[in-house]
Protein backbone atom coordinates (compact mmCIF):
# COMPACT_ATOMS: atom_id res chain seq x y z
CA UNK A 1 0.00 0.00 0.00
CA UNK A 2 1.20 3.34 -0.77
CA UNK A 3 0.94 5.34 2.28
CA UNK A 4 2.47 8.63 0.83
CA UNK A 5 -0.81 9.04 -1.66
CA UNK A 6 -2.79 12.18 -0.84
CA UNK A 7 -6.45 11.34 -2.31
CA UNK A 8 -6.92 15.39 -2.48
CA UNK A 9 -8.39 18.39 -0.75
CA UNK A 10 -12.04 18.61 0.03
CA UNK A 11 -13.43 22.12 1.24
CA UNK A 12 -16.57 22.56 2.57
CA UNK A 13 -17.76 26.07 3.55
CA UNK A 14 -20.58 28.32 4.04
CA UNK A 15 -20.88 31.58 2.12
CA UNK A 16 -22.92 34.74 3.37
CA UNK A 17 -23.55 38.25 1.16
CA UNK A 18 -25.92 40.51 0.66
CA UNK A 19 -26.91 39.88 -3.07
CA UNK A 20 -29.89 37.32 -2.55
CA UNK A 21 -30.94 37.56 -6.64
CA UNK A 22 -27.53 35.95 -7.23
CA UNK A 23 -28.66 33.27 -5.03
CA UNK A 24 -31.64 32.52 -7.10
CA UNK A 25 -29.67 32.90 -10.51
CA UNK A 26 -28.91 29.11 -11.01
CA UNK A 27 -29.00 29.60 -15.05
CA UNK A 28 -25.93 32.38 -14.55
CA UNK A 29 -24.23 30.28 -11.67
CA UNK A 30 -24.42 27.39 -14.47
CA UNK A 31 -22.88 29.19 -17.39
CA UNK A 32 -20.06 30.35 -14.91
CA UNK A 33 -19.40 27.07 -13.10
CA UNK A 34 -19.20 25.27 -16.75
CA UNK A 35 -16.88 27.76 -18.14
CA UNK A 36 -14.34 26.99 -15.03
CA UNK A 37 -14.39 23.69 -15.09
CA UNK A 38 -13.58 23.88 -18.55
CA UNK A 39 -11.00 26.33 -18.18
CA UNK A 40 -9.63 24.31 -14.89
CA UNK A 41 -8.93 21.10 -17.18
CA UNK A 42 -11.44 19.66 -15.49
CA UNK A 43 -13.92 16.69 -17.11
CA UNK A 44 -17.17 16.84 -16.14
CA UNK A 45 -19.20 13.20 -15.99
CA UNK A 46 -23.01 14.67 -15.18
CA UNK A 47 -24.64 16.94 -13.08
CA UNK A 48 -27.93 17.92 -11.69
CA UNK A 49 -29.38 21.53 -10.94
CA UNK A 50 -32.82 22.16 -9.39
CA UNK A 51 -34.18 25.53 -8.82
CA UNK A 52 -36.89 25.96 -6.22
CA UNK A 53 -39.99 27.92 -6.69
CA UNK A 54 -39.43 31.57 -5.71
CA UNK A 55 -36.20 31.00 -3.87
CA UNK A 56 -32.65 29.41 -4.39
CA UNK A 57 -31.34 26.13 -6.12
CA UNK A 58 -29.22 22.82 -5.43
CA UNK A 59 -26.76 21.03 -7.56
CA UNK A 60 -24.14 18.62 -7.67
CA UNK A 61 -21.74 18.48 -10.05
CA UNK A 62 -19.71 14.75 -10.63
CA UNK A 63 -16.23 14.84 -12.44
CA UNK A 64 -13.89 12.49 -13.11
CA UNK A 65 -11.58 14.34 -10.65
CA UNK A 66 -14.69 14.66 -7.81
CA UNK A 67 -17.18 16.67 -7.23
CA UNK A 68 -18.71 20.17 -6.48
CA UNK A 69 -21.90 20.63 -5.01
CA UNK A 70 -24.07 23.95 -3.78
CA UNK A 71 -26.83 25.02 -1.82
CA UNK A 72 -28.30 28.39 -1.94
CA UNK A 73 -31.07 29.81 0.64
CA UNK A 74 -31.53 33.43 -0.78
CA UNK A 75 -33.74 34.19 1.80
CA UNK A 76 -30.74 34.01 4.85
CA UNK A 77 -28.45 35.23 1.95
CA UNK A 78 -26.33 32.14 2.46
CA UNK A 79 -25.05 28.97 0.65
CA UNK A 80 -23.39 26.26 1.34
CA UNK A 81 -21.05 24.35 -0.81
CA UNK A 82 -18.41 21.78 -1.40
CA UNK A 83 -15.20 20.92 -3.86
CA UNK A 84 -13.36 17.53 -3.88
CA UNK A 85 -11.03 16.76 -6.14
CA UNK A 86 -8.75 13.76 -6.42
CA UNK A 87 -5.04 14.70 -6.82
CA UNK A 88 -4.49 11.16 -8.75
CA UNK A 89 -3.91 12.25 -12.18
CA UNK A 90 -2.30 15.66 -10.80
CA UNK A 91 -2.17 17.49 -8.52
CA UNK A 92 -5.76 19.33 -7.61
CA UNK A 93 -5.04 21.54 -4.00
CA UNK A 94 -4.45 24.58 -5.29
CA UNK A 95 -7.62 24.20 -7.99
CA UNK A 96 -9.88 23.19 -4.98
CA UNK A 97 -8.87 26.72 -3.55
CA UNK A 98 -9.13 28.32 -6.93
CA UNK A 99 -12.86 27.38 -7.36
CA UNK A 100 -13.48 27.74 -3.81
CA UNK A 101 -12.51 31.41 -3.84
CA UNK A 102 -14.08 31.49 -7.56
CA UNK A 103 -17.41 30.45 -6.22
CA UNK A 104 -17.21 32.94 -3.31
CA UNK A 105 -16.88 35.93 -5.97
CA UNK A 106 -19.54 35.03 -7.98
CA UNK A 107 -21.62 35.63 -5.09
CA UNK A 108 -19.79 38.45 -4.16
CA UNK A 109 -19.93 36.72 -0.58
CA UNK A 110 -17.52 36.17 2.14
CA UNK A 111 -16.59 32.35 3.54
CA UNK A 112 -17.00 31.04 7.47
CA UNK A 113 -17.07 27.77 8.70
CA UNK A 114 -14.55 26.57 6.43
CA UNK A 115 -13.42 23.29 6.31
CA UNK A 116 -10.43 22.18 4.22
CA UNK A 117 -10.25 18.29 4.75
CA UNK A 118 -6.65 16.28 3.06
CA UNK A 119 -8.14 12.84 2.11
Amino acid sequence: MNTKYSPGLHYLATLHTSDAEALKDMEAFKVWLSAEIQALGLTQAGEVWHQFPQAGFTAAVALTESHISIHTWPEFQLATFDVFLSNFSRRNNDTVLHLAQGIASFFNARLSNIHQIER
